[in-house]
């Protein structure tokens, strides 16, 4: 086991490499430029992305409460909004160091060890709300191929971007009643699945997340996350000064998401910035002025992450004192 893990993580890190220097080959990158772009950054734009990585923060905390509502058992104690928010934000700020697949499971599981059932709420449920994510990019990408096979405009995405979204949140009652037939299905059978895909879909059956009215939500919650991402890419854009229409990085956005999912390095390095430089010059940006910017949004995004997980362990920290002496029915409200 540890021979396969560390030959994983080799391939991940030599992969990385690779798609680094193919990224500064194909490119043809100035850092000198880029330096200088990052540090004309004035306060009030830094803190504009601070304050919308905070909101992209707080929709992923939501979305996690609401999974791990029909998770817990009675016998378990839920943590508190305080907590959910600093978990979820210690979670993307280690997402700008560990691969994104594994940096939000890590902080909940740990997050929730004395609270019941960790290894099941921590990152059970966070694999099944970040699929939500996954899936609503997942339509979207279909909006932005769209567009590039009819060379349409940001008119073309947008209308075909909605048009998915709809389609999106529609989906999610057929699917839910397709899983239940599925696992009821399972369910009538005499012998266990041996698919480990079955066997996932079997477990579902009592925990109470095979709900459409949850799936919808969740669905709904990770198109606001993605809104919420695509202005936090403008931002950083207008941050560095460099012009670049909202609706290329929108539409650039689903393939460098499913990009970073399908191929593992930490923090997505590499397959992040090729992804981004790529994908938005076939929808019309240079690609030295795409590739400038995704490694300025690089250092933008990561440090209003730590900014803002910082600041949540430090409110964390200043709830638990308050607490201390507050009586237990004030602290089961929080």
């Amino acid at each position: 086991m540890n021979v396969r893990r560390s030959f994983l993580w080799s391939a991940s890190a030599a992969l990385t490499i690779f798609l680094v220097v193919l990224f500064l080959k194909v490119s043809k990158l100035d850092f000198r430029v880029t330096i200088q772009q990052l540090r004309s950054v004035s306060w009030v734009s830094f803190a504009t992305l601070v304050l919308l990585t905070t909101f992209h923060v707080y929709l992923s905390s939501l979305k996690w409460r609401c999974v791990d509502a029909r998770l817990r058992r009675p016998a378990d104690s839920a943590p508190t909004k305080t907590m959910s928010f600093a978990l979820t934000s210690m979670g993307v700020a280690l997402g700008q160091i560990l691969p994104v697949q594994l940096s939000m499971s890590a902080a909940r599981t740990l997050g929730t060890y004395f609270h019941g059932r960790a290894l099941r709420r921590g990152t059970g449920g966070t694999l099944f709300e970040q699929t939500f994510d996954v899936m609503i990019v997942g339509f979207l990408a279909i909006a932005s191929a769209v567009t590039l096979f009819f060379k349409g405009g940001g008119v073309v995405w947008t209308v075909c971007a909605i048009a998915m979204a709809a389609c999106a949140l529609l989906a999610v009652g057929p699917v839910v009643r397709l899983i239940r037939w599925q696992v009821n299905a399972l369910h009538a059978r005499t012998v266990a699945p041996q698919n480990r895909i079955l066997r996932s879909l079997a477990g579902l059956h009592d925990s109470g997340l095979l709900d459409a009215g949850l799936g919808r939500q969740l669905m709904a919650l990770s198109l606001a996350r993605f809104m919420i991402q695509v202005l936090m890419a403008g931002q950083a854009a207008v941050a560095i000064g460099i012009h670049i229409p909202l609706w290329h990085l929108a539409a650039a956005m689903p393939f460098v998401i499913i990009a970073c999912v399908i191929v593992v390095t930490p923090a997505g390095l590499g397959v992040n910035e090729l992804s981004y430089a790529t994908t938005l010059h076939l929808f019309g940006t240079p690609l030295q002025v795409g590739a400038q910017w995704a490694l300025a949004n690089r250092f933008l995004v990561a440090s209003s992450c730590f900014v803002v997980a910082a600041c949540a362990a430090g409110g964390l920290g200043l709830a638990k004192m308050l607490a201390a002496g507050a009586p237990a029915d004030v602290l089961q409200e929080e």
